[in-house]
C-alpha cells in the first residue's frame, strides 16, 4: 500500500506536512510494504505544470492520502480515483504516518473539511484544491 503526504519543502520523511494539499511543493510517497519512500514533485497545473494533483498521485499508485485538511473538490476527486483521505496530519511526514498507524487521524468526510475561501485558521493559508466538480 502506498501513502502520500503533501510536504512543504522538497519532501522526505523529516519534511513538514503541508496544510495546502493542492499547492504543496512535493508529495512524499511511502510504501507500507517495503518501508521505502520516494518524493514526487508537484508538477500539476497548480504549480505551473499540467494535470491535477490527484491525477499525479493516482498515476503513482497512491492508495491513501494523509493531510491536514482537504476541500470538497479534492476530496471528491480522491474518492473517484480510489484514494482514501485521512485528515488531521501535522508535524513531519514521519509524524503523519505514525499518527495514521496509531489510528489518530480521521477519515475525511466526502465534502472535505475546508470549504471556505476565507481560509480559517485550521487551513494555515488554505488546504483545498480550487477544482470545480460537475
Amino acid at each position: 500500500m502506498k501513502l502520500s503526504v503533501p510536504s512543504i519543502g522538497k519532501g522526505g520523511m523529516d519534511d513538514t506536512v503541508s496544510q495546502h494539499f493542492g499547492r504543496a511543493p512535493a508529495y512524499t510517497v511511502f510504501d507500507t510494504e517495503t518501508g521505502n519512500y520516494s518524493v514526487m514533485p508537484n508538477t500539476s497545473d497548480h504549480n505551473g505544470g499540467a494535470g491535477l494533483p490527484v491525477d499525479l498521485l493516482a498515476e503513482a499508485g497512491v492508495n491513501i492520502m494523509l493531510c491536514g485538511g482537504i476541500g470538497k473538490g479534492a476530496a471528491v476527486m480522491c474518492q473517484r480515483s480510489g484514494i482514501e483521505v485521512f485528515i488531521g496530519a501535522s508535524g513531519t511526514v514521519r509524524d503523519a504516518i505514525n499518527s495514521w498507524k496509531s489510528g489518530t487521524l480521521s477519515k475525511a468526510p466526502q465534502e472535505g473539511n475546508c470549504d471556505s475561501h476565507s481560509h480559517s485558521s485550521h487551513c494555515q493559508g488554505g488546504c483545498h484544491s480550487h477544482i470545480a466538480i460537475n
